[in-house]
């Protein structure tokens, strides 16, 4: 059996995104159509800019799967970057630089981006090459694999949503349902992907006027997941607690600057008897909780309760009024380099946490459980719910 785990290659504007994922069980019947759905979600959203008209984002599946159903083997995915029809000369594989295609040399990193540094780092003198893979472009990807593992979750009853709580400032989630269906049907009614559609028109209207000051926005995420089993994770030791191990994934993704768990930071302002979720008992459940103050983990464990993790988006640091920076050949103070983006990309972030969580869970489930095809998965996950429930 082997553990499950992913890579992601290609830049912004190659030719293709190229994925690879290793441990999906066998036997999991595939809905392409879903994943080019999940796709189509991560380029929708109010705030987003002019390459979404161009990218029309359809995963193609190389290996791993026949006739539709998994094979046990690598998975292998490709999303073809049609804005490379632009960018054929500049972002070459294999073609020498010349001075035609490094006309779109950067030189002047934007504060706030991944440019300085990782020029820095592996000393690129033109940081195009550290942009071009730092770009968010890459979550596509990411996007597309979240998606298989959000159809192997959904076939054993474990369901989740990932949705935008707040826009710069503006909270427009207010109940904090844990219900994922209830939740869904909300945020499909606007283009924000919020629960509260009174919000609307005042986020519509904070988005407009900082996209007119060439400036950006960014929010807080909500990821709901609902009926994980419980015990996944581990107290033992601090590498294999649950909750870490999302809370790394949801930081791995471009512009998160930080993650709540459950009521997080809030719980730091109450005593612990207004915090801790009591525990109950019957004889149809078992043992629950009254409350979830802390987002279904306890001890770095799953306790029943449904899933709670919020993250922080930074603004976009592309901003079309650059901030100052420093040119790195002449070190001249100028103006930042200015390329193509988002006023804000706060919805298309809430389906990227969405599946990276869900990848997470999927790891988890597979490496607690025996992961080799759905059939024995399935059936090992629902004997396991029995015998929790009669603990």
């Amino acid at each position: 059996m082997i553990n499950m785990y992913f890579l992601t290659a290609g830049e912004s504007h190659g030719p293709e995104l190229s994925g690879i994922i290793e441990g999906i069980p066998a036997g999991l019947t595939i809905n392409v159509d879903q994943i080019n759905a999940d796709l189509a979600a991560r380029q929708g959203g109010y705030g987003r800019g002019n390459r979404q008209k161009i990218e029309h984002d359809q995963v193609i599946i190389t290996g791993g799967v026949r006739h539709g159903v998994t094979l046990g083997s690598p998975i292998a995915l490709t999303i073809k970057n049609r804005d490379h029809a632009h960018w054929s000369e500049i972002m070459s594989p294999t073609d020498p630089a010349t001075p035609q295609n490094t006309l779109r040399k950067v030189t002047r990193p934007r504060p706030g981006h991944a440019d300085l540094v990782g020029g820095m780092k592996y000393d690129h003198r033109d940081l195009r090459n550290v942009l071009e893979r730092s770009s968010a472009r890459e979550t596509a990807m990411r996007v597309a694999i979240g998606s298989i593992c959000k159809q192997m979750l959904n076939q054993l009853n474990i369901k989740l949503v990932g949705y935008v709580e707040a826009v710069g400032g503006i909270k427009a989630d207010h109940d904090l349902s844990t219900d994922v269906d209830t939740i869904n049907e909300r945020i499909l009614t606007n283009d924000l992907r919020v629960t509260d559609d009174q919000a609307v028109d005042k986020i519509h209207n904070l988005i407009d006027t900082t996209k007119r000051n060439g400036d950006t926005l960014g929010g807080v995420i909500r990821v709901v997941a609902q009926n994980v089993p419980v015990g996944l994770g581990s107290y033992i030791s601090w590498d294999t607690k649950l909750d870490a191990k999302l809370a790394a994934a949801v930081m791995g993704v471009n512009a998160m600057k930080g993650v709540e768990i459950g009521d997080g930071f809030a719980d730091a302002d109450h005593p612990g008897s207004q915090v801790m979720d009591e525990i109950d008992w019957n004889d149809q459940a078992g043992f629950s909780r009254n409350s979830d103050h802390l987002g279904g983990f306890e001890g770095g464990m799953t306790n029943g309760m449904p899933l709670i993790i919020k993250a922080a988006m930074k603004p976009i640091p592309t901003l079309y009024k650059p901030l100052q920076s420093a040119d790195i050949n002449s070190k001249e103070v100028r103006k930042a380099n200015v390329e193509r983006s988002d006023t804000t990309a706060i919805v298309p972030a809430s389906i990227v946490i969405e599946s990276v969580i869900a990848i997470e869970l999927a790891k988890i489930i597979t490496e607690t459980f025996d992961g080799s095809n759905m059939k024995r998965l399935t059936h090992q996950i629902e004997e396991y719910r029995a015998e929790i429930k009669s603990f």
